[in-house]
Parts: C-alpha cells; sequence; structure tokens
C-alpha cells in the first residue's frame, strides 16, 4: 500500500501539472476554437464562392483549428510529436489509398465549384454522357438527357476529361449540308439558300449567314449553308432552317441527286 501510495504520489508530482494545464488549455482552446471559427464562417460567408464551396470551408477550417489544439495538449503532455506524426502519416496514407477514387472526386467537384467551367442549366457533353447539368455535388454532377433519364458522372471523370458546354455563350452557329446535282447554276442555288435562311426565324443578320459550294462529290455539288441565332433557339433554328431551306430549293426546281434517281428507277419501271 505504502508503495501504491508513493507511486501515485511520484506521478502526481511529475505529471499533475502537466495534465491540469492540458485540461485548462483544452477547455479554453475548445471556446477560442469556436469563436474562430464562427468569425471564419462570417468572412467565407461574405465572399462570392459556391454555398457548397463555402459550407467545406468553414468545416476545413474548424478541422485545424482543432487539430491545432489537440497537437498543443499533446504537446503539453509530454508526448513525442515524431510518434504521433508517424501514426498520423500511416493513418493517412491508409486512408488515401482505400479512398482514392473518392478523393479524387472530391478534388474534381471543388475544382468545378470553384472554377465553375459549367454550371446548373447548361447542357454539357463529356466521355459520351451529355444533357443538362441538373446538381452539382462535392462527388458527383448529375445530368438530365434530352429524353429524360438522369446520368451521375463522377466530378473526377470531369475534370480529367474534355467537357463540351454548348450554351455558355450566347450565340451558336447552325451548319446544315444539301446534295444538289451538278447541272444547276451555282449562284442560283448559293441565292436560293441564303434567301431561305435569312428568311428563317431566329437567324441572326449579324453575323451574317453564309452559303457557298463546300465539297464537289462526282456528280454531286455539296453546298453548306452556315447561320447564327441565339443558343436558346437552337434547335428551333436547326429544323427550321433544315425545312426552309430544302423548300426553297425545291419550289426553284432544284432536285436533291438521290430524289433525281429515285424518279427515274419509277419511270423506269412504269416503262
Amino acid at each position: 500500500m505504502e508503495q501504491f501510495t508513493k507511486n501515485v504520489i511520484d506521478f502526481a508530482t511529475t505529471y499533475g501539472g502537466k495534465i491540469v494545464l492540458a485540461i485548462l488549455v483544452l477547455v479554453i482552446g475548445y471556446f477560442v476554437v469556436r469563436l474562430l471559427s464562427r468569425a471564419a464562417g462570417k468572412a467565407i460567408d461574405r465572399t462570392k464562392l459556391d454555398e457548397t464551396v463555402k459550407l467545406l470551408a468553414k468545416k476545413a477550417v474548424k478541422i485545424l483549428l482543432y487539430a491545432i489544439l489537440i497537437i498543443s495538449v499533446i504537446e503539453i503532455l509530454g508526448v513525442s510529436m515524431s510518434s504521433v506524426v508517424a501514426v498520423l502519416a500511416s493513418c493517412g496514407l491508409a486512408v488515401g489509398l482505400a479512398l482514392q477514387g473518392a478523393l479524387s472526386n472530391l478534388a474534381g467537384g471543388l475544382m468545378i465549384l470553384i472554377f465553375k467551367p459549367f454550371k446548373v442549366g447548361d447542357y454539357v457533353e463529356s466521355d459520351g454522357s451529355q444533357g443538362v447539368v441538373k446538381d452539382i455535388s462535392i462527388f458527383y454532377t448529375s445530368l438530365i438527357t434530352i429524353d429524360n433519364k438522369k446520368v451521375l458522372v463522377p466530378n473526377g471523370d470531369l475534370m480529367n476529361g474534355t467537357v463540351t458546354n454548348y450554351t455558355s455563350e450566347e450565340l451558336r452557329r447552325v451548319d446544315q449540308d444539301f446534295k444538289i446535282t451538278n447541272d444547276i447554276d451555282a449562284e442560283l442555288v448559293k441565292k436560293v439558300l441564303l434567301t431561305a435562311a435569312l428568311n428563317t426565324q431566329g437567324v441572326l443578320a449579324d453575323p451574317a449567314p453564309f452559303a457557298r459550294m463546300t465539297a464537289v462529290d462526282d456528280d454531286t455539288y455539296i453546298f453548306t449553308v452556315r447561320a447564327w441565332c441565339k443558343t436558346g433557339q437552337y434547335w428551333d433554328v436547326y429544323f427550321d432552317l433544315i425545312e426552309n431551306c430544302s423548300r426553297a430549293l425545291s419550289d426553284n426546281g432544284i432536285d436533291d441527286p438521290e430524289e433525281r434517281i429515285a424518279v427515274r428507277l419509277v419511270k423506269d419501271d412504269a416503262d
């Protein structure tokens, strides 16, 4: 009993002061961390960052402050920091290897939210997936396809691949090709196509539409019509341009080579 009492007294003499000081630092530090976290949170809220990024930044600041507090307490208790660092490094390596894919998506999500290569409502395409961006989370970006399917694309793939944003710019260009037989006056075809393009609702006069012969294939001329429109009207202009140009060519007696071949086949069969 005397030996036990002596051991307790020796322990209290050696470590008592450190333990008391560590407890005081822990308690006071807890309230200091709360105050600093609240002040940092208000500063972050005043920035123009995305709400998700703000939330993550606040949590990161809080974790960092608590980590500093815990390290301070450990140092006060006299624990070797080299041992602590070794344990933390081993744990970090194990967690990093286990969550390698998740961490890649997390980093990609942060990059997307900070640099904003696209935003909710944009129509994007990446690695075979395309659709309207419905939601951007930390790990996945949600797309709604044209036929109303939901596609979840990992953010890591988006940041490491090529992303095409179809709606980021105010204007888009519609390109259409038309096959014309080579016995038709090229200048007439250009005039007819250009007039049809200008008369298509939604086609802008500036930049001006374009209608020229762009290729020759055996007995066929390829004419290309290019017209600019506002991005939100792209698909309406796309289909209207096809209809109006095709109708204008037909009204002016300008044949599609495939239609002429079909007519000849029908006449030969009738004979």
